[in-house]
């Protein structure tokens, strides 16, 4: 499945570019939440806790999408409709501080001044990608 995504596109998973996670509530409604990511070849790879409204919807309805959206180029962008296969604990903090790295600069808790909040394990979200929508053109 891996080879849904083009390699002239893997990029934008590779870069520090807020994606736009949907899941779906109880009530079907979509909810949209932005969200680091990381692409491991397989899998599109989300951190989240398990206090979080995602958590839960993606729990209960594994299906979801995530969409990219080049910050250089509107136009250029992908799209991934997928499901969550695995939700595990295993690598959720160095993944954390990982993303954080990488989106921040910083090595933990974000990059960001704020007081510190009981949280919740940080928990890894493995999405396949099923399928997947894209422009790759420049303008």
């Amino acid at each position: 499945m891996s080879n849904l995504i083009p390699a002239a596109l893997r990029d934008l998973l590779d870069a520090p570019i807020v994606a736009a996670l949907a899941t779906i509530l109880p009530d079907g409604q979509p909810q949209v939440t932005p969200v680091w990511c990381s692409y491991d070849g397989t899998h599109v790879v989300v951190n989240a806790t398990a206090d979080r409204q995602k958590h839960r919807n993606m729990v209960e309805r594994p299906r979801v999408t995530l969409m990219v959206v080049d910050p250089d180029n509107q136009f250029r962008y992908v799209e991934i409709r997928g499901i969550v296969d695995e939700i595990t604990a295993e690598g959720g903090g160095e993944s954390m501080d990982s993303l954080s790295l990488l989106y921040t600069g910083q090595h933990k808790r974000y990059g960001i001044e704020a007081p510190p909040r009981d949280e919740s394990e940080r928990l890894l979200y493995k999405i396949l990608p099923v399928r997947v929508s894209f422009n790759p053109l420049t303008r």
